[in-house]
């Protein structure tokens, strides 16, 4: 065991070269993110049609990933789909980048959890402004894009974040696959330490991230505050005075 004393400075040190590798680790992110979504779209899509076969299907997909660890998955994306694609489709996806299998992975968890977000938020705006917008003249997509989604959009965004910020963190553990992120790249000089300095590479690494959710949280809180049109439609539910047995309209005092 290291019986090295802690050093502070070596955090500072170590942090340049963590950044260095910052943009794989955001590239898992925003894919797995941008993948995700839509793939969420169509579940939620899925599971508030008409379609008893669809919504079946979709309510099968987003239970069993739900309940899959992340990391589980993350190998068998790794080990077994390349071996299924082979199997199929004679495509060999080996020499295929690691993040290739990462986005993946991340893809098929975020879209399961975003899909639930999407189907709660829209079933929140209440119906009757589609059939108001319906019988209005506008057509079903008009109504659906221009009355239903932006409502619902900004009821998810708060959600949406934290699935993100999530999402984000669940990334650091595409290092297990050998993918050179962030934590990969503190992995390997911990290793070419011989297990010297983990902890200030890990403190590190642990800045880093705090960061980035910060930078999250604080970006998709102006998102929502500048998105919220409805802090400007509410009614004043402020009440008139009541007028109680004796007094008299229009007295003084």
């Amino acid at each position: 065991m290291e019986t090295r004393a802690f050093d502070a400075a070596m955090i500072v040190q170590f942090l340049p070269d963590l950044l260095s590798y910052l943009d794989v680790t955001l590239l898992v992110a925003a894919g797995g993110v941008g993948f995700g979504s839509a793939l969420g779209l169509l579940l939620a899509w899925a599971r508030l049609g008409g379609n008893a076969v669809l919504h079946s299907a979709a309510t099968i997909y987003v239970y069993i990933m739900r309940c899959t660890p992340s990391i589980v998955l993350l190998f068998i994306v790794f080990y077994g789909l390349p071996k299924l694609m082979e199997a199929v489709f004679r495509y060999d996806m080996n020499d295929l980048h690691r993040a290739v299998f990462a986005i993946i992975t991340f893809t098929l968890l975020f879209g399961a959890y975003i899909s639930e977000v999407f189907r709660a938020a829209y079933k929140a705006v209440p119906r009757g402004q589609y059939e108001a917008a319906v019988s209005a003249g506008l057509t079903p997509f008009q109504a659906f894009v221009h009355i239903m989604l932006p409502q619902a959009a900004i009821i998810a965004l708060p959600n949406f974040g934290n699935s993100t910020i999530n999402l984000l963190k669940e990334g650091s553990l595409a290092y297990t696959i050998g993918l050179v992120d962030m934590i990969g790249r503190g992995t390997l000089v911990i290793a070419q330490n011989y297990g010297a300095y983990a902890i200030e590479i890990y403190f590190a690494a642990m800045l880093i991230y705090w960061v980035l959710v910060l930078l999250l949280e604080q970006g998709f809180a102006l998102v929502e505050k500048r998105l919220d049109v409805g802090t400007s439609l509410r009614v004043n539910t402020t009440k008139s005075p009541t007028l109680r047995g004796g007094d008299a309209v229009g007295t003084g005092s």
